[in-house]
């Protein structure tokens, strides 16, 4: 049985209700602006390049008082983003080569990728399609026949990816009607659905939501993205029941990010507490060199200490494969240590 939800209110709502100036979520946050790299003038720079947006009930989770907050600096914009670094540039992994559609990435033999919406509930600073074309690259209602059509002429293609943006930006009667459009080619086995949006939003996983993940013949699984054990909040704990119950695969992968998990004790502990949800650890993705974040990045030689220290704290089955992501693989590639 699914437990019921408690819909006081919409997760639209609390996307309007999102902050989009990094000055009022300081304020919130009771942080001096000054305290943080570059001080005000930092935050516009960033700003001007990458629009803040950060829902509350994400904000809820980030300590007060603390410039460093692990959350906190995945959200705020700094003047470092406008340090151009060679190699990092606007799309890393080189996305548009295979973009036969609009709406559509075909990079892997038996799955596709479809950008169901270019919005996000936050816009993460590390993002690797902050520079995305999104507007060229909406998937509309006329265009899903055009996707139909050609799955039908990729029959390998077993497994789509709902992607953005975040694809749970999608209102659920768009996504119900999709979802059925895609069941009617028997070559379909999976629906996987990758989101950050019950993370931050976690009132989105409602009873609308339920209703057409529970009728379709597909196997849903969700990939959640969580890069820190504070993003576990008891709101997200409540949801993550509720896509159990509904027979949800649940499994999460991260991004490695200096200043904010690089540390194999959080990393173990973001294992267990995803565990103890019932959620299992996928893959800790290195960092894709996209322009504007390369602040984040890790090198190869720390990333794999990290990881083997990761091994040697946790059993096998918790630990997520330490994987990069380049252009014209066909597919992820892992790192030795």
């Amino acid at each position: 049985m699914i437990p019921k939800t408690s819909e006081t209110h919409h997760w639209s709502d609390e996307l309007k209700r999102a902050l989009v100036d990094p000055l009022s979520l300081c304020q919130q946050l009771n942080i001096n602006p000054q305290q943080l790299p570059g001080g005000i003038e930092g935050l516009k720079k960033g700003q001007q390049l990458f629009k803040t947006l950060v829902p509350q009930p994400f904000i809820k989770l980030m300590q007060q008082g603390n410039p460093r907050d692990p959350l906190l600096l995945q959200v705020l914009p700094l003047g470092a983003e406008n340090q151009a670094v060679t190699g990092f540039v606007t799309d890393p992994l080189q996305e548009s080569k295979y973009n036969p559609l609009p709406g559509l990435i075909h990079k892997y033999t038996s799955r596709v990728l479809l950008t169901t919406s270019g919005a996000c509930a936050v816009n993460c600073r590390y993002c690797f399609r902050r520079h995305f074309p999104y507007a060229q690259n909406s998937l509309s209602s006329s265009g899903s026949q055009a996707i139909l059509d050609y799955l039908q002429k990729h029959p390998k293609v077993n497994e789509v990816i709902f992607s953005g943006g975040d694809p749970l930006a999608t209102p659920d009667t768009r996504l119900a009607t999709l979802v059925k459009q895609l069941e009617s080619l028997p070559q379909l086995k999976r629906l996987r659905i990758h989101t950050r949006l019950p993370v931050v939003i976690p009132s989105r996983i409602n009873t609308e939501f339920l209703n057409w993940v529970t009728k379709t013949r597909l196997t849903l699984v969700m990939v959640l993205h969580i890069n820190h054990p504070q993003e576990i909040g008891a709101e997200l704990i409540q949801a993550l029941g509720r896509l159990k119950s509904a027979g949800v695969r649940l499994l999460n992968q991260s991004v490695l990010l200096a200043g904010i998990n690089d540390q194999a004790s959080i990393l173990a502990e973001l294992s267990e507490a995803l565990f103890t949800q019932g959620v299992m650890p996928y893959y800790l993705h290195t960092f894709d060199p996209v322009a504007g974040a390369a602040h984040f990045a890790i090198d190869d030689k720390q990333a794999r200490q990290i990881y083997a220290e990761l091994l040697a704290e946790l059993p096998g089955f918790l630990v997520p494969k330490l994987v990069r992501e380049y252009p014209n693989q066909p597919a992820k590639t892992p790192l030795g240590w």
